[in-house]
């Protein structure tokens, strides 16, 4: 049995992607069972995880010993110590930073934070998963919907700055649920949703995504290491690192993929792209001279 060195800030999660080319075809199961739904399939008892997927009550232990683990019940308290981690609220957090934060000074323990939270993500990013990302949504096959939740909305505003620049078809999404409904009603099969749900995860995003998967409209999530409840029906998931030594969590690495895949896009894009750019200046420039 081969088990990968491990790093005690990776999530469970992080650690079957991360392993997941040395998992047999029975602890492949198991890892798409529990990431189906994550992480409460891997909270009952060994038995009861094995059997929802199909395999033996020793292929769960051994999945949980290949994952760096002692046995099933470190497994599970790093599971629940992620459900904890998930529900801390902003003044948890704070009061957990000050208590435990060196003497240095905040600008560089914010630093190495966010520089982990990049290695860390950068880490499960497979390029290969990247380019397909940025191939449908350069694509003016199908139209692009981005939204996001009460406190990833500046994220999905920001994505939708520059992509509507790039290509037409693109809609962002109010932050208002009662408002959704005619959007999801403009969505056509193969379109594209770009979905922010970060920790606290909102219900009402996760059933957009729910009825946008319905009407076979391929999911793009951006997320954090605990993973959102959308990632069950995502076609594609961003497992990022947010903590940062605040109250609030860090949108760097949200940040960082979001402007590599812009790049990546315009790159694809270039010549229409430039041309696109140039009519918008032109019209803006127009109208600045009429106003």
């Amino acid at each position: 049995m081969t088990t990968r060195k491990t790093d005690k800030t990776e999530t469970v999660a992080e650690r079957l992607r991360l392993g997941a080319p040395t998992l047999t075809p029975a602890e492949h199961k198991l890892a798409h069972a529990l990431l189906a739904n994550y992480p409460v399939a891997g909270l009952s008892s060994i038995t009861e995880f094995a059997k929802a997927a199909r395999v033996s009550t020793p292929t769960a232990l051994r999945l949980a010993k290949k994952l760096g683990f002692t046995g099933f019940p470190a497994f599970q308290a790093a599971l629940r110590g992620e459900v904890s981690a998930q529900l801390k609220d902003p003044i948890a957090r704070h009061q957990r930073w000050s208590k435990d934060a060196p003497e240095a000074h905040v600008l560089n323990r914010f630093a190495d934070a966010v520089m982990e939270n990049l290695r860390g993500s950068l880490k499960l990013v497979d390029h290969r998963s990247f380019d397909h990302i940025a191939d449908f949504i350069a694509d003016l096959g199908h139209a692009v919907h981005i939204v996001g939740g009460r406190i990833t909305m500046p994220l999905a505003e920001y994505f939708h700055t520059h992509l509507h620049m790039i290509r037409p078809g693109v809609t962002l999404m109010p932050a208002l649920p009662a408002s959704w409904p005619q959007y999801v009603l403009n969505m056509d099969r193969g379109d594209v949703l770009i979905a922010f749900d970060v920790r606290r995860y909102d219900p009402r995003l996760a059933e957009l995504a729910n009825l946008a998967h319905q009407r076979r409209i391929r999911i793009v999530l951006f997320t954090d290491q605990w993973m959102s409840p959308i990632a069950s029906i995502a076609a594609h998931s961003f497992p990022l690192r947010i903590e940062a030594p605040s109250g609030w969590d860090s949108n760097v690495a949200t940040l960082f993929m979001i402007e590599a895949l812009i790049a990546d896009i315009v790159d694809r894009r270039w010549s229409d792209t430039e041309q696109r750019i140039r009519e918008l200046e032109g019209i803006t420039g127009r109208l600045r001279r009429n106003s």
